[in-house]
């Protein structure tokens, strides 16, 4: 049986991902993790779905929902935090760092997918291609960093996608065929980007359904070759 999980699957990404591998029909089983699992509605028309209540940045929830999981050849972390109104917006310079802006953005951005590597990278299965997967961003790459500002929230990422290659590291010596790269959806009609998409051209911006079929697309083509990488929806390597 093919069995995919997804984290973050009340919200806009990780729905239309939920959907995406539920509307094809390699997929056996699609289990839907959210920390409010009534706000899934996604992929239950086709049977498939199975939804799960956990919130990422609890150790014990975490490791209860493994225990109960069957082995999985993909794990998807679609979660991620930018901002929450006023209390949380990006920084346009040093001066208006807080110690609370980092302490949200890296315990959801960076600590909740790290514990969600700790307990199902170990689940998956050493004798076949698999794949752990988390939404990343471009802004997160040091490498691509031209305009600064955003610190905590590129700060964030960028620790994330360090973590990434430390598990691509690891996975490769118990699997040769593993792959785990980060993810970088493009700007997607979501409540992430709501707040500052204003100067996104039409042709740009992206429906959940669109980005989620790409980033399908991008998974599906993957060699373990790419493995500990950050790609964006249309498959082009983005440095670390």
């Amino acid at each position: 049986m093919s069995t995919a999980i997804i984290f973050g699957a009340s919200g806009g990404i990780g729905a239309a991902l939920v959907d995406t591998f539920a509307a094809d029909p390699a997929w056996d089983a699609v289990h839907a993790v959210a920390r409010r699992p009534d706000a899934v509605h996604a992929g239950k028309a086709t049977g498939k779905v199975v939804v799960h209540a956990a919130d990422i940045t609890k150790d014990d929830q975490l490791a209860n929902l493994a225990a109960t999981l069957p082995a999985p050849e993909i794990v998807i972390v679609a979660t991620g935090l930018l901002s929450n109104g006023d209390e949380l917006r990006p920084e346009k310079t040093l001066k208006q760092q807080q110690m609370d802006s980092f302490e949200q953005l890296f315990r959801i951005n960076t600590f909740g997918p790290a514990l969600v590597a700790k307990h199902l990278i170990p689940r998956l299965p050493r004798d076949r291609r698999t794949v752990f997967a988390a939404l990343s961003a471009r802004v997160g790459s040091i490498g691509d960093n031209r305009l600064g500002g955003w610190h905590a929230y590129r700060a964030s990422k960028a620790a994330l996608n360090m973590l990434l290659r430390c598990y691509a590291i690891e996975m490769t010596r118990w699997n040769p065929q593993s792959i785990c790269v980060g993810l970088h959806p493009g700007t997607v009609k979501t409540d992430l980007s709501a707040p500052f998409r204003g100067n996104v051209s039409s042709h740009t911006l992206q429906e959940p359904a669109q980005s989620a079929a790409h980033l399908k697309s991008v998974i599906d083509g993957l060699s373990p070759e790419e493995t500990g990488q950050m790609f964006d929806w249309a498959g082009k390597s983005i440095p670390f």
